[in-house]
Protein backbone atom coordinates (compact mmCIF):
# COMPACT_ATOMS: atom_id res chain seq x y z
CA UNK A 1 0.00 0.00 0.00
CA UNK A 2 3.03 2.21 0.87
CA UNK A 3 3.78 1.56 -2.68
CA UNK A 4 1.03 2.37 -4.13
CA UNK A 5 0.24 5.67 -2.33
CA UNK A 6 4.25 6.49 -3.54
CA UNK A 7 2.68 6.02 -7.15
CA UNK A 8 -0.47 8.24 -7.00
CA UNK A 9 1.58 10.91 -5.49
CA UNK A 10 4.05 10.87 -8.27
CA UNK A 11 1.09 10.51 -10.86
CA UNK A 12 -0.63 13.53 -9.32
CA UNK A 13 2.91 15.81 -9.52
CA UNK A 14 2.77 15.00 -13.27
CA UNK A 15 -0.42 15.39 -14.06
CA UNK A 16 -0.63 19.34 -12.50
CA UNK A 17 2.70 20.25 -13.56
CA UNK A 18 1.59 19.39 -16.82
CA UNK A 19 -1.27 21.24 -17.16
CA UNK A 20 0.54 24.65 -14.87
CA UNK A 21 3.37 24.00 -17.87
CA UNK A 22 1.06 24.17 -20.91
CA UNK A 23 -0.49 27.80 -19.16
CA UNK A 24 3.17 28.80 -19.09
CA UNK A 25 4.19 27.82 -22.48
CA UNK A 26 0.85 29.33 -23.84
CA UNK A 27 1.89 33.09 -22.15
CA UNK A 28 5.45 32.48 -22.18
CA UNK A 29 5.99 32.62 -18.25
CA UNK A 30 9.42 32.23 -18.57
CA UNK A 31 9.74 35.06 -21.34
CA UNK A 32 7.74 37.53 -19.09
CA UNK A 33 10.42 36.26 -15.89
CA UNK A 34 13.51 37.38 -17.93
CA UNK A 35 11.67 40.95 -18.77
CA UNK A 36 10.27 41.33 -15.03
CA UNK A 37 14.06 40.92 -14.64
CA UNK A 38 13.52 37.75 -12.34
CA UNK A 39 16.77 35.51 -13.98
CA UNK A 40 18.85 33.11 -13.28
CA UNK A 41 21.65 33.92 -11.03
CA UNK A 42 22.43 30.39 -9.28
CA UNK A 43 20.81 27.04 -8.87
CA UNK A 44 17.85 26.38 -9.69
CA UNK A 45 15.69 28.11 -12.61
CA UNK A 46 13.01 31.08 -11.85
CA UNK A 47 10.50 29.05 -13.83
CA UNK A 48 10.90 25.73 -12.24
CA UNK A 49 10.96 27.74 -8.85
CA UNK A 50 7.68 30.12 -9.57
CA UNK A 51 6.14 26.33 -10.90
CA UNK A 52 6.72 24.81 -7.76
CA UNK A 53 5.31 27.55 -5.39
CA UNK A 54 2.26 28.11 -7.94
CA UNK A 55 1.19 24.75 -7.74
CA UNK A 56 1.05 24.10 -4.10
CA UNK A 57 -2.59 24.63 -3.47
CA UNK A 58 -3.84 22.08 -5.99
CA UNK A 59 -1.53 19.71 -4.87
CA UNK A 60 -2.80 20.18 -1.44
CA UNK A 61 0.62 21.49 0.04
CA UNK A 62 1.93 24.14 1.98
CA UNK A 63 4.89 25.89 2.06
CA UNK A 64 6.70 23.85 4.32
CA UNK A 65 5.79 20.27 2.77
CA UNK A 66 5.79 21.01 -0.52
CA UNK A 67 9.23 23.41 -0.74
CA UNK A 68 10.62 23.00 2.53
CA UNK A 69 10.08 19.02 2.87
CA UNK A 70 10.10 18.07 -0.15
CA UNK A 71 13.32 16.59 -1.25
CA UNK A 72 12.10 15.99 -4.95
CA UNK A 73 12.09 19.40 -6.13
CA UNK A 74 15.87 19.27 -6.72
CA UNK A 75 16.46 22.74 -4.83
CA UNK A 76 15.45 24.26 -1.26
CA UNK A 77 13.45 26.47 0.55
CA UNK A 78 16.07 29.37 0.50
CA UNK A 79 15.58 29.27 -3.15
CA UNK A 80 12.18 29.80 -2.96
CA UNK A 81 12.73 32.45 -0.55
CA UNK A 82 15.58 34.47 -2.32
CA UNK A 83 12.94 34.24 -5.36
CA UNK A 84 10.04 36.52 -3.40
CA UNK A 85 12.12 38.43 -1.33
CA UNK A 86 14.56 39.86 -4.19
CA UNK A 87 13.67 43.76 -4.44
CA UNK A 88 15.10 44.30 -7.76
CA UNK A 89 12.40 41.40 -9.17
CA UNK A 90 9.33 43.13 -11.14
CA UNK A 91 6.66 41.84 -9.64
CA UNK A 92 3.98 44.25 -10.61
CA UNK A 93 5.50 44.40 -14.43
CA UNK A 94 4.94 40.67 -14.55
CA UNK A 95 1.73 40.22 -13.40
CA UNK A 96 0.87 43.25 -15.80
CA UNK A 97 2.63 41.49 -18.55
CA UNK A 98 0.14 38.15 -17.63
CA UNK A 99 -2.56 40.21 -17.53
CA UNK A 100 -2.30 41.56 -20.94
CA UNK A 101 -1.82 38.56 -23.07
CA UNK A 102 -5.28 36.81 -20.84
CA UNK A 103 -7.11 40.19 -21.43
CA UNK A 104 -6.19 39.74 -25.15
CA UNK A 105 -7.51 36.12 -25.56
CA UNK A 106 -10.94 37.19 -23.96
CA UNK A 107 -11.51 40.26 -25.64
CA UNK A 108 -11.27 37.66 -28.88
CA UNK A 109 -13.72 35.61 -27.24
CA UNK A 110 -15.59 38.24 -26.02
CA UNK A 111 -18.57 40.26 -28.59
CA UNK A 112 -17.91 43.75 -29.21
CA UNK A 113 -20.86 45.45 -27.81
CA UNK A 114 -20.11 43.52 -24.51
CA UNK A 115 -18.70 46.33 -22.09
CA UNK A 116 -15.65 46.11 -20.77
CA UNK A 117 -15.02 47.54 -17.56
CA UNK A 118 -11.77 48.10 -14.74
CA UNK A 119 -12.99 47.63 -11.09
CA UNK A 120 -11.43 49.28 -8.02
CA UNK A 121 -11.77 47.78 -4.92
CA UNK A 122 -9.70 47.38 -1.40
CA UNK A 123 -9.25 44.19 0.75
CA UNK A 124 -7.56 43.37 3.70
CA UNK A 125 -4.74 41.36 4.20
CA UNK A 126 -4.55 40.24 7.64
CA UNK A 127 -1.82 38.83 9.50
CA UNK A 128 -3.43 39.32 12.90
CA UNK A 129 -0.90 36.85 14.18
CA UNK A 130 2.16 38.95 13.21
CA UNK A 131 4.04 41.44 15.12
CA UNK A 132 7.53 41.51 13.43
CA UNK A 133 6.32 41.71 9.83
CA UNK A 134 7.69 44.62 7.87
CA UNK A 135 5.37 47.53 7.39
CA UNK A 136 2.76 46.03 9.33
CA UNK A 137 0.05 48.49 10.46
CA UNK A 138 -3.27 48.49 11.88
CA UNK A 139 -5.92 48.93 9.00
CA UNK A 140 -9.65 48.65 9.28
CA UNK A 141 -11.61 45.96 8.30
CA UNK A 142 -15.35 47.29 7.55
CA UNK A 143 -16.60 43.51 7.25
CA UNK A 144 -15.57 43.10 11.02
CA UNK A 145 -15.43 46.82 11.82
CA UNK A 146 -12.69 46.57 13.95
CA UNK A 147 -9.12 47.30 13.32
CA UNK A 148 -6.77 44.52 12.48
CA UNK A 149 -3.06 43.85 12.66
CA UNK A 150 -2.49 43.42 8.60
CA UNK A 151 -2.28 45.77 5.36
CA UNK A 152 -5.01 46.96 2.86
CA UNK A 153 -4.70 45.63 -0.26
CA UNK A 154 -5.71 48.09 -3.11
CA UNK A 155 -6.39 46.14 -6.71
CA UNK A 156 -7.21 47.12 -10.39
CA UNK A 157 -8.93 44.21 -12.17
CA UNK A 158 -10.82 44.04 -15.82
CA UNK A 159 -14.12 42.59 -16.50
CA UNK A 160 -16.49 41.93 -19.56
CA UNK A 161 -19.07 40.50 -17.14
CA UNK A 162 -18.04 37.07 -17.66
CA UNK A 163 -14.27 36.66 -16.63
CA UNK A 164 -12.48 38.63 -14.21
CA UNK A 165 -8.20 39.37 -14.38
CA UNK A 166 -6.41 40.77 -12.07
CA UNK A 167 -4.35 43.82 -13.23
CA UNK A 168 -2.20 45.22 -10.70
CA UNK A 169 -2.12 45.63 -6.77
CA UNK A 170 -0.74 47.93 -3.90
CA UNK A 171 -0.02 46.57 -0.25
CA UNK A 172 -0.73 49.20 1.84
CA UNK A 173 0.15 50.38 5.16
CA UNK A 174 -0.89 53.06 6.47
CA UNK A 175 0.20 57.08 5.83
CA UNK A 176 0.39 57.91 9.64
CA UNK A 177 3.22 56.55 11.78
CA UNK A 178 1.13 55.94 14.58
CA UNK A 179 -0.48 53.73 13.14
CA UNK A 180 2.44 51.55 11.53
CA UNK A 181 3.84 48.46 13.85
CA UNK A 182 6.64 47.95 12.43
CA UNK A 183 8.71 49.77 9.83
CA UNK A 184 11.08 49.40 6.69
CA UNK A 185 13.80 48.11 8.00
CA UNK A 186 15.58 46.42 5.06
CA UNK A 187 17.98 48.25 3.60
CA UNK A 188 17.04 48.36 -0.55
CA UNK A 189 18.60 50.17 -2.92
CA UNK A 190 16.53 53.18 -4.04
CA UNK A 191 16.55 52.32 -7.71
CA UNK A 192 15.25 48.93 -7.45
CA UNK A 193 11.13 48.12 -7.44
CA UNK A 194 11.51 46.81 -3.76
CA UNK A 195 12.24 50.67 -2.69
CA UNK A 196 9.38 51.93 -4.76
CA UNK A 197 6.59 49.87 -3.27
CA UNK A 198 8.04 50.90 0.15
CA UNK A 199 6.98 54.33 -0.32
CA UNK A 200 3.53 53.40 -2.56
CA UNK A 201 2.95 51.52 0.79
CA UNK A 202 2.98 54.20 3.11
CA UNK A 203 0.75 57.16 1.13
CA UNK A 204 -2.46 57.80 1.23
CA UNK A 205 -4.81 54.31 -0.17
CA UNK A 206 -6.63 56.71 -2.42
CA UNK A 207 -3.06 58.05 -3.76
CA UNK A 208 -2.24 54.92 -5.85
CA UNK A 209 -5.75 54.91 -7.71
CA UNK A 210 -4.66 57.26 -10.83
CA UNK A 211 -1.20 56.03 -11.48
CA UNK A 212 -2.38 52.22 -11.81
CA UNK A 213 -5.30 52.98 -14.00
CA UNK A 214 -2.76 55.10 -16.14
CA UNK A 215 -0.45 51.93 -15.82
CA UNK A 216 -2.73 49.65 -16.95
CA UNK A 217 -4.00 51.57 -19.77
CA UNK A 218 -0.72 51.94 -21.10
CA UNK A 219 -0.28 48.44 -20.77
CA UNK A 220 -2.84 48.01 -23.83
CA UNK A 221 -5.61 47.03 -21.57
CA UNK A 222 -9.30 48.37 -22.97
CA UNK A 223 -12.17 49.22 -21.25
CA UNK A 224 -15.42 51.73 -21.11
CA UNK A 225 -15.79 52.38 -17.52
CA UNK A 226 -14.21 52.28 -14.50
CA UNK A 227 -16.25 51.14 -11.08
CA UNK A 228 -15.55 51.90 -7.99
CA UNK A 229 -17.44 50.91 -4.24
CA UNK A 230 -18.65 54.07 -2.05
CA UNK A 231 -15.20 53.93 -0.36
CA UNK A 232 -13.74 55.84 -3.48
CA UNK A 233 -16.44 58.09 -4.14
CA UNK A 234 -14.85 61.09 -3.15
CA UNK A 235 -15.82 64.18 -6.46
CA UNK A 236 -11.72 64.78 -6.65
CA UNK A 237 -11.08 61.08 -7.29
CA UNK A 238 -14.13 60.93 -9.22
CA UNK A 239 -12.82 64.16 -11.63
CA UNK A 240 -9.33 62.68 -11.49
CA UNK A 241 -10.24 59.22 -12.80
CA UNK A 242 -12.96 60.27 -15.53
CA UNK A 243 -10.54 61.97 -17.25
CA UNK A 244 -9.24 58.41 -18.23
CA UNK A 245 -12.52 56.83 -18.73
CA UNK A 246 -16.58 57.39 -17.40
CA UNK A 247 -16.46 56.08 -14.10
CA UNK A 248 -19.69 54.73 -12.06
CA UNK A 249 -19.40 54.36 -8.69
CA UNK A 250 -21.69 53.40 -5.50
CA UNK A 251 -22.34 56.84 -3.18
CA UNK A 252 -22.67 57.03 0.67
CA UNK A 253 -24.48 60.02 2.47
CA UNK A 254 -21.08 61.82 3.82
CA UNK A 255 -21.59 65.31 6.21
CA UNK A 256 -19.15 67.20 3.82
CA UNK A 257 -19.88 66.32 0.42
CA UNK A 258 -22.47 68.57 -1.42
CA UNK A 259 -24.13 67.71 -4.74
CA UNK A 260 -25.30 71.45 -6.84
CA UNK A 261 -28.91 71.02 -7.91
CA UNK A 262 -31.34 74.29 -8.90
CA UNK A 263 -28.73 76.27 -7.59
CA UNK A 264 -28.65 75.05 -3.92
CA UNK A 265 -25.91 72.75 -2.24
CA UNK A 266 -27.42 69.38 -0.58
CA UNK A 267 -25.73 66.41 0.68
CA UNK A 268 -26.77 63.19 -0.50
CA UNK A 269 -29.30 62.04 1.66
CA UNK A 270 -30.78 66.00 1.50
CA UNK A 271 -30.65 65.84 -2.64
CA UNK A 272 -32.62 62.49 -2.07
CA UNK A 273 -35.44 64.46 -0.01
CA UNK A 274 -35.82 66.83 -2.40
CA UNK A 275 -36.60 64.68 -6.03
CA UNK A 276 -40.29 63.06 -6.29
CA UNK A 277 -40.04 59.68 -6.38
CA UNK A 278 -41.53 57.04 -8.86
CA UNK A 279 -44.62 55.19 -7.72
CA UNK A 280 -45.55 51.85 -6.69
CA UNK A 281 -42.52 49.00 -6.17
CA UNK A 282 -40.48 50.49 -9.09
CA UNK A 283 -36.77 49.39 -8.61
CA UNK A 284 -35.22 52.74 -9.37
CA UNK A 285 -36.84 55.58 -7.53
CA UNK A 286 -35.75 58.93 -9.05
CA UNK A 287 -32.80 60.23 -11.27
CA UNK A 288 -31.06 63.81 -11.54
CA UNK A 289 -28.16 65.46 -12.92
CA UNK A 290 -26.20 67.26 -10.36
CA UNK A 291 -22.87 69.16 -10.44
CA UNK A 292 -19.83 68.29 -7.82
CA UNK A 293 -17.77 70.65 -6.03
CA UNK A 294 -15.41 70.22 -8.98
CA UNK A 295 -17.70 71.78 -11.17
CA UNK A 296 -18.31 68.04 -12.92
CA UNK A 297 -21.78 67.32 -14.12
CA UNK A 298 -22.93 63.80 -12.79
CA UNK A 299 -25.54 61.47 -12.98
CA UNK A 300 -27.01 60.15 -9.68
CA UNK A 301 -29.33 57.33 -9.96
CA UNK A 302 -31.73 56.38 -6.70
CA UNK A 303 -32.56 52.48 -6.39
CA UNK A 304 -34.68 50.47 -3.95
CA UNK A 305 -32.79 48.74 -1.30
CA UNK A 306 -33.49 44.85 -1.65
CA UNK A 307 -32.98 44.24 1.74
CA UNK A 308 -34.49 46.73 3.98
CA UNK A 309 -36.65 49.90 3.34
CA UNK A 310 -33.92 52.44 2.77
CA UNK A 311 -32.22 53.67 -0.97
CA UNK A 312 -28.57 52.75 -2.37
CA UNK A 313 -27.61 55.97 -5.03
CA UNK A 314 -25.27 55.41 -7.83
CA UNK A 315 -23.33 58.20 -9.83
CA UNK A 316 -22.17 57.93 -13.65
CA UNK A 317 -20.13 60.66 -15.43
CA UNK A 318 -21.51 59.60 -18.40
CA UNK A 319 -24.55 61.54 -18.68
CA UNK A 320 -25.88 59.25 -21.69
CA UNK A 321 -26.43 56.14 -19.75
CA UNK A 322 -30.27 55.38 -19.13
CA UNK A 323 -30.59 54.85 -15.07
CA UNK A 324 -31.13 50.57 -15.44
CA UNK A 325 -28.24 51.13 -17.85
CA UNK A 326 -26.00 52.34 -15.06
CA UNK A 327 -26.99 50.08 -12.48
CA UNK A 328 -26.78 47.01 -14.97
CA UNK A 329 -22.92 48.18 -15.66
CA UNK A 330 -22.35 48.70 -11.82
CA UNK A 331 -23.26 45.17 -11.52
CA UNK A 332 -20.08 43.93 -12.83
CA UNK A 333 -18.07 44.94 -9.94
CA UNK A 334 -19.18 42.10 -7.81
CA UNK A 335 -16.36 40.00 -9.51
CA UNK A 336 -13.62 41.39 -7.87
CA UNK A 337 -15.37 40.70 -4.94
CA UNK A 338 -15.41 37.24 -5.82
CA UNK A 339 -11.83 37.29 -6.66
CA UNK A 340 -11.11 38.60 -3.28
CA UNK A 341 -12.83 35.59 -1.46
CA UNK A 342 -11.43 32.83 -3.86
CA UNK A 343 -7.50 34.90 -2.98
CA UNK A 344 -7.75 34.29 0.59
CA UNK A 345 -10.50 30.85 1.18
CA UNK A 346 -9.24 28.57 -1.77
CA UNK A 347 -5.48 30.27 -3.64
CA UNK A 348 -4.37 31.03 0.69
CA UNK A 349 -3.25 34.34 0.35
CA UNK A 350 -2.91 34.79 3.81
CA UNK A 351 -2.19 31.87 5.25
CA UNK A 352 0.03 29.72 2.86
CA UNK A 353 4.29 31.36 3.52
CA UNK A 354 4.22 33.53 6.72
CA UNK A 355 7.27 35.66 5.53
CA UNK A 356 8.10 38.89 7.43
CA UNK A 357 10.23 40.69 4.30
CA UNK A 358 7.85 42.96 2.70
CA UNK A 359 9.30 42.00 -0.98
CA UNK A 360 8.40 38.70 -0.44
CA UNK A 361 4.90 39.80 0.38
CA UNK A 362 4.86 41.59 -2.89
CA UNK A 363 6.10 38.64 -4.43
CA UNK A 364 3.47 35.92 -2.82
CA UNK A 365 0.42 37.96 -3.35
CA UNK A 366 1.73 38.39 -7.03
CA UNK A 367 1.89 34.06 -7.30
CA UNK A 368 -1.47 34.16 -5.63
CA UNK A 369 -2.80 36.71 -8.47
CA UNK A 370 -1.55 34.32 -11.30
CA UNK A 371 -3.12 31.31 -10.05
CA UNK A 372 -6.53 32.97 -9.63
CA UNK A 373 -5.15 34.15 -13.45
CA UNK A 374 -5.00 30.64 -14.56
CA UNK A 375 -8.28 29.26 -12.86
CA UNK A 376 -10.11 32.15 -15.18
CA UNK A 377 -8.52 31.03 -18.42
CA UNK A 378 -9.67 27.75 -17.59
CA UNK A 379 -12.84 28.27 -17.10
CA UNK A 380 -13.19 30.70 -20.07
CA UNK A 381 -11.67 28.76 -22.59
CA UNK A 382 -13.76 25.33 -21.88
CA UNK A 383 -16.60 27.35 -21.91
CA UNK A 384 -16.89 26.33 -18.15
CA UNK A 385 -20.04 27.14 -16.74
CA UNK A 386 -18.95 26.59 -13.16
CA UNK A 387 -17.67 29.23 -10.94
CA UNK A 388 -14.00 29.51 -10.36
CA UNK A 389 -14.60 28.29 -6.89
CA UNK A 390 -15.92 24.69 -8.16
CA UNK A 391 -13.28 24.86 -10.84
CA UNK A 392 -10.72 24.93 -8.55
CA UNK A 393 -11.97 22.17 -6.99
CA UNK A 394 -12.55 20.52 -9.79
CA UNK A 395 -8.49 20.68 -10.46
CA UNK A 396 -8.25 19.05 -7.67
CA UNK A 397 -10.70 16.31 -8.37
CA UNK A 398 -9.23 15.80 -11.64
CA UNK A 399 -5.70 14.91 -10.29
CA UNK A 400 -7.13 12.29 -8.27
CA UNK A 401 -9.53 11.20 -10.68
CA UNK A 402 -5.96 10.57 -12.84
CA UNK A 403 -3.91 9.54 -9.71
CA UNK A 404 -6.76 6.33 -9.29
CA UNK A 405 -5.86 5.29 -12.93
CA UNK A 406 -2.89 5.36 -12.55
CA UNK A 407 -2.50 3.21 -9.62
CA UNK A 408 -4.56 0.52 -10.53
CA UNK A 409 -2.63 0.31 -14.19
CA UNK A 410 0.89 0.41 -11.95
CA UNK A 411 -0.86 -2.24 -8.96
CA UNK A 412 -2.04 -4.08 -12.17
CA UNK A 413 1.19 -4.24 -13.87
CA UNK A 414 3.04 -5.43 -10.59
CA UNK A 415 0.18 -8.19 -10.54
CA UNK A 416 0.48 -9.41 -14.08
CA UNK A 417 4.76 -9.77 -13.54
CA UNK A 418 4.44 -11.80 -10.44
CA UNK A 419 2.19 -14.03 -12.20
CA UNK A 420 4.59 -14.50 -15.04
CA UNK A 421 7.49 -14.80 -12.77
CA UNK A 422 5.35 -18.78 -11.46
CA UNK A 423 5.71 -19.63 -14.73
CA UNK A 424 2.71 -21.67 -14.24
CA UNK A 425 0.11 -19.67 -16.83
CA UNK A 426 -0.02 -19.63 -20.17
CA UNK A 427 0.53 -16.55 -21.80
CA UNK A 428 -2.99 -16.66 -23.83
CA UNK A 429 -4.79 -17.51 -19.94
CA UNK A 430 -2.66 -14.38 -18.71
CA UNK A 431 -3.65 -12.03 -21.33
CA UNK A 432 -7.74 -13.32 -20.79
CA UNK A 433 -6.75 -12.21 -16.92
CA UNK A 434 -5.78 -8.84 -17.60
CA UNK A 435 -8.25 -8.77 -19.80
CA UNK A 436 -10.96 -9.49 -16.84
CA UNK A 437 -9.19 -7.01 -14.88
CA UNK A 438 -9.08 -3.94 -16.85
CA UNK A 439 -12.81 -4.44 -17.45
CA UNK A 440 -13.68 -4.55 -13.87
CA UNK A 441 -11.55 -1.75 -13.27
CA UNK A 442 -12.68 0.32 -16.08
CA UNK A 443 -16.82 -0.50 -15.13
CA UNK A 444 -15.66 0.40 -11.19
CA UNK A 445 -14.00 4.05 -12.28
CA UNK A 446 -17.34 4.51 -14.73
CA UNK A 447 -19.65 3.39 -12.16
CA UNK A 448 -18.07 6.00 -9.78
CA UNK A 449 -17.95 8.69 -12.07
CA UNK A 450 -21.37 8.27 -13.19
CA UNK A 451 -22.35 8.72 -9.46
CA UNK A 452 -20.27 11.70 -8.84
CA UNK A 453 -22.34 13.74 -12.09
CA UNK A 454 -25.57 12.66 -10.80
CA UNK A 455 -24.81 13.71 -8.03
CA UNK A 456 -23.11 16.88 -8.83
CA UNK A 457 -26.38 17.61 -10.74
CA UNK A 458 -28.48 17.28 -7.77
CA UNK A 459 -26.71 19.59 -6.32
CA UNK A 460 -26.01 22.14 -9.02
CA UNK A 461 -30.05 22.32 -9.75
Amino acid sequence: MEYIQKLAEQQEAIHLENTTDSFFGDFQLGHLLNAAGIRKLRGAAPLKVFGAIFRLPFAGNNFFRGIAKNQALGFGKDAAYNLLRNPRHNWRKLMLGLAVKIVTVFTLLTDGEREKVLIFDSSTYDRSRSKKVELLAWVFDHTLGKSIRGFSMLTIGWSDGYSFIPLDFVLGSSANTKSRICEARKPVDKRTCGHMRRLEAVRKSTEPLAAMLARVLAAGITADYILMDSWFSFPVIIATLSQYRPVICMLKDMPTVFYKHEGQWYTLGRLYGRLRKRPGLAKILASVMVETKQGQQVKIVFVRHRHKRDWLAVLSTDLELADAEIIRIYGKRWDIEVCFKMLKQHLRLEKEAQLRDYDGLIGHTTVVMIRYMFLAFRQRLHTDQRTVGSLFHACCDEVKDLTLAEALQRLLALVIEKIRGTGEFAADVISKMIDAMMGAAVELMETIRDLHNKNYGILAS
